[in-house]
């Protein structure tokens, strides 16, 4: 514990869901608050943290009506009007204010700016944040989870002025936190500044949960019937995600399976999800789109529904699939680590060259789907014995990598840096 304990407070659009932000951000802040015992506080235009320690000013959010209107506008042109940059200056100042006020409010001496320094999707939160580092010299920790040259969404812009000025800032005050080695090269190459590589985690110290009385009956909620093999597809629907190498994997197993795809579309539109569910009529194979049946926590609504957590779905799951063609991280690998389940994992760059080295176990294909990749399915399905091995041994080097106690040595680094040696129990 520390001896000399500080307000921290988080600054994102949103806290809220099963997002990876919002995910990262809950274990940072349980690592600081319960193990180093600081104390955390939210700002965000959408949360779902204590409300006593949180404010919520809606324009925050990237989804806000306005904001929204103004990014899709930003993103679709190369040249702004006048009135577009009045709009910016004008919400900065406005976002800048409530920025302050949740400082003064919290007395925050440390702030942690959860992705949005990174990826530009709030213009005016980004330079409002800015802003106030340059004028405060307050210390401040940037901890990027994706960058805009990493979509090709935000290529065609007429705010690129804004990006190189906030997103990221290059000033003194700010340690800047990226979760891969790409992303922390990149940083250096295009804004010529350093940064920390913090990996993503899990509490791989507290074993995970299991069958219970709540999820029991999860398959048959599902349709599922009991010989039918469940395969997890534990992401949102979306391109970048290779869902379609999913689907052919399953048709390719010729085996009564399902794939149960966990989460919704998102904020990327429902074109893809059409997408995924035509091309999987196409293949004869059956698929669950069931993100009406899971909530960020296990939940009973006001008319007696029953909803699932997604961990219920990772104890119930016979293989996890993850064919993603690109990702910030993986907190999906981690998970299906967690509750000891085979992997079917596309050679994504990141996990080619972060994870992969440190010796997982898993089923990969490098960008489609072999006669080998589906034998080797059909295997680890039919060797309960294999499976156990693999997945105690990925559990292990999982606890060694990327637990929370590695999290809490990253923290008390980064606080160093910040206050000293004084913070630290040494």
């Amino acid at each position: 514990m520390s001896r000399n304990p500080i307000n921290i407070g988080f600054v994102s659009t949103r806290f809220a869901g099963t997002d990876g932000v919002s995910l990262e951000t809950e274990k940072w802040a349980q690592v600081l608050s319960e193990d180093l015992g600081h104390h955390c506080y939210y700002f965000s235009g959408e949360s779902d943290r204590p409300s006593d320690k949180s404010v919520v000013v809606p324009d925050a959010y990237y989804r806000h009506p306005e904001i929204k209107h103004k990014h899709d506008a930003f993103f679709t042109k190369k040249f702004r009007s006048p009135s577009e940059t009045q709009w910016v200056y004008e919400k900065k100042q406005t976002l800048k204010e409530e920025l302050m006020k949740f400082l003064g409010r919290y007395h925050i001496s440390l702030w942690v700016i959860e992705n949005a320094l990174a990826i530009p999707l709030n213009i005016p939160l980004g330079w409002a944040i800015t802003e106030i580092i340059a004028e405060t010299g307050i210390p401040t920790i940037a901890h990027h989870h994706d960058f805009a040259w990493e979509r090709k969404r935000f290529l065609v812009n007429c705010i690129e002025d804004y990006i190189n000025m906030a997103f990221p800032p290059n000033l003194d005050p700010i340690q800047h936190v990226v979760i891969n080695s790409h992303a922390h090269h990149q940083l250096a190459r295009r804004r010529g500044t350093s940064s920390i590589l913090v990996p993503n985690v899990m509490d791989y110290s507290t074993q995970p949960p299991s069958a219970d009385a709540y999820n029991a009956d999860l398959r048959q909620t599902l349709g599922l019937d009991d010989d039918e093999i469940f395969i997890l597809q534990p992401t949102r629907i979306i391109e970048r995600k290779g869902i379609e190498h999913a689907i052919e994997l399953v048709q390719r197993m010729d085996k009564n399976a399902r794939l149960v795809i966990s989460h919704a579309s998102g904020d990327e539109g429902n074109s893809f999800a059409k997408r995924i569910k035509d091309y999987s009529h196409l293949l004869g194979v059956k698929i669950l789109c069931a993100e009406e049946y899971f909530r960020p926590e296990r939940m009973v609504d006001d008319n007696g529904r029953k909803y699932y957590s997604i961990w219920d779905a990772y104890i119930h799951a016979d293989l996890v699939t993850y064919p993603s063609e690109f990702e910030g991280f993986g907190n999906a690998f981690l998970e299906a680590v967690y509750f000891k389940k085979p992997i079917v994992v596309n050679n994504y760059s990141i996990y080619a060259t972060d994870i992969r080295p440190k010796g997982f176990h898993v089923i990969e294909f490098d960008d489609y789907v072999t006669d080998d990749t589906v034998a080797r399915t059909l295997d680890i399905l039919h060797d309960e014995e294999h499976r156990k091995q693999w997945a105690d041994k990925n559990y292990l080097l999982a606890r060694k990598y990327y637990s929370y106690e590695v999290l809490e040595t990253k923290l008390r680094i980064l606080i160093a840096n910040a206050f000293g040696t004084n913070n630290l129990d040494l």
